[in-house]
């Protein structure tokens, strides 16, 4: 695949995108002058003002409140007359929140039934029936009295020659597990990390506390520990403060890093593949690009067998109607629409709307409010039937696609999907993400040429190469598939070789 490609020269019929028959605007593929000749459809419309790349053109003559349609869907309404050419973005389109007449399917519909034949990748065979797709001793803090304890445990291997088989020696600090409320907000801390103590690709673990936080390290040892995993606990406050504690750990770790070096990848099929799907820094170009893209792959991998995981509630609504009638069965569906509902009380009591997520960068790069960023955000799920849905960090079971309750914000949304089993991350990025994650390879892909080039440290792949008219999307959807497999089996990402580890848990209630 060349991912050098050289962007073509715009001319009338390729300089802006109509992404349906029904759309009155198109989508600028290049930046637009005033006088400008465009032709996405039929008829040529002469620009009016100047049009950033990603942002919407006019078609046609909209009028003050009637719908301004992008994907074929209605995405807002003209604030005030808008003419053909003009520049359709914050300024003149009205957010509203839509009603929809929901579609549920009438009976359960069935799940994927994985060919006998299948692509192989080489990882490493859990004794819980999960498939590691790398080999790490984790070190999670209980809460941020130990975060950073934890790190001077992970820093002490720096430049230390480790086994073969052993990916590393890696740290979770992070800011909660103390002054919670006790109740949902605390369990779902310790959901999402016991999640990652005993992750499939996780060969052990230590999770070490200060002592006294409302988090105790109890809780993910003895009989509640989960059976498969293999996880130690040590406290400051028993084993004499942060030095002692950093030894301890070495002599617990040693033990690890000489079971770790001797467990090896093996053959096993694509179906144990668990890929997250998110997206960050998404722009105009998200939904038509890299998407759509990641959508194809998806529906491969559900094919196979294998789970696909769509998360970011705030990234669906405005396009869950497009879910529901995906949905494997009425009840999945209406899970789907209780997770939005719960998410919606959320942010009522804060004083917040779901059209507070767009960014800033998402508004420069031509998405205008939630329902345009959604309808181009569940792209990322392909066309498969939705069946399972999850709550933040609860275990995925699969197969196919499945959604999770995550906040669209990037660190937290990938925890959660980390925690849920989730052994790949794949993420499109129009603005330039440079995000990680500690334990789990996150694949990159950038929506345009421009920021693949820009960011190219941190960029996997080029999904810029579609609207440039190189690729098509489910050919880069092919390549997407084929570089998971290739990761899987160890080869490292952007994100893996610039050393990214973020890892942000979610916190929903009060801080004591």
């Amino acid at each position: 695949m060349d991912l050098i490609a050289v962007l073509p020269s715009p001319t009338a019929e390729n300089a802006a995108l109509r992404l349906h028959a029904s759309d009155n605007v198109a989508i600028a593929r290049v930046g637009l002058a005033p006088g400008q000749i465009i032709r996405p459809g039929r008829d040529a419309v002469t620009v009016r003002e100047p049009i950033p790349a990603g942002h919407k053109v006019a078609l046609s003559a909209i009028a003050a409140g009637e719908p301004v349609r992008r994907y074929g869907e209605v995405i807002g309404r003209a604030r005030f007359p808008i003419e053909p050419g003009a520049h359709v973005h914050t300024h003149n389109l009205a957010f509203e929140e839509i009603a929809f007449e929901y579609e549920f399917p009438s009976g359960v519909r069935p799940l994927p039934v994985p060919p006998r034949e299948m692509p192989i990748f080489l990882g490493y065979p859990r004794e819980d029936g999960r498939a590691g797709t790398r080999n790490y001793i984790a070190v999670v803090s209980a809460s941020n009295c130990a975060a950073h304890t934890v790190s001077a445990i992970a820093a002490s291997y720096a430049g230390t020659a480790l086994p073969p088989n052993v990916d590393g020696v890696v740290a979770f600090p992070h800011g909660e597990g103390c002054a919670h409320s006790i109740g949902p907000d605390t369990q779902q801390l310790q959901r999402t990390l016991a999640g990652v103590l005993a992750h499939p690709n996780v060969s052990a673990a230590l999770i070490v506390g200060l002592g006294c936080e409302t988090n105790q390290i109890s809780h993910y040892l003895g009989a509640q520990a989960p059976a498969h995993a293999r996880i130690a606990g040590l406290t400051l406050q028993e084993s004499g403060g942060t030095r002692a504690t950093v030894e301890a750990a070495r002599r617990q770790i040693a033990l690890y890093l000489e079971r770790a070096a001797a467990e090896t990848r093996v053959e096993l099929p694509v179906s144990k593949l668990m890929v997250g799907l998110n997206c960050g820094g998404s722009d105009s170009f998200s939904g038509i690009t890299a998407n759509p893209a990641l959508g194809h792959c998806s529906d491969l991998l559900a094919a196979l067998g294998a789970t696909t995981v769509l998360a970011e509630t705030p990234e669906i609504v405005g396009a869950e109607h497009l879910l529901v009638r995906r949905a494997r069965s009425r009840a999945v569906a209406e899970r789907l629409l209780a997770m939005i509902a719960k998410y919606k009380t959320y942010l009522n009591r804060f004083g917040g709307s779901f059209d507070d997520n767009p960014s800033p960068g998402n508004k420069d790069g031509g998405l205008t409010n939630i329902v345009e960023k959604s309808l181009g955000a569940v792209t990322k799920g392909g066309t498969s039937f939705v069946n399972e849905v999850v709550d933040y960090a609860q275990p995925v079971h699969g197969p196919g696609l499945v959604f999770m309750n995550t906040p669209g914000y990037d660190p937290a949304s990938l925890a959660g999907l980390a925690a849920g089993g989730a052994n790949l991350i794949a993420f499109t990025t129009g603005r330039g993400s440079a995000i990680g994650f500690p334990t789990v390879p996150v694949l990159k892909i950038a929506t345009n040429s421009s920021t693949f080039h820009r960011v190219r440290d941190n960029m996997d792949l080029n999904a810029g190469l579609i609207a440039d008219g190189a690729m098509t999307v489910e050919q880069l959807g092919q390549v997407i598939f084929d570089e998971l497999v290739r990761i899987a089996t160890g080869k490292p990402t952007a994100s893996e070789r610039m050393g990214h580890q973020e890892f942000v848990p979610w916190r929903i209630g009060p801080v004591l």
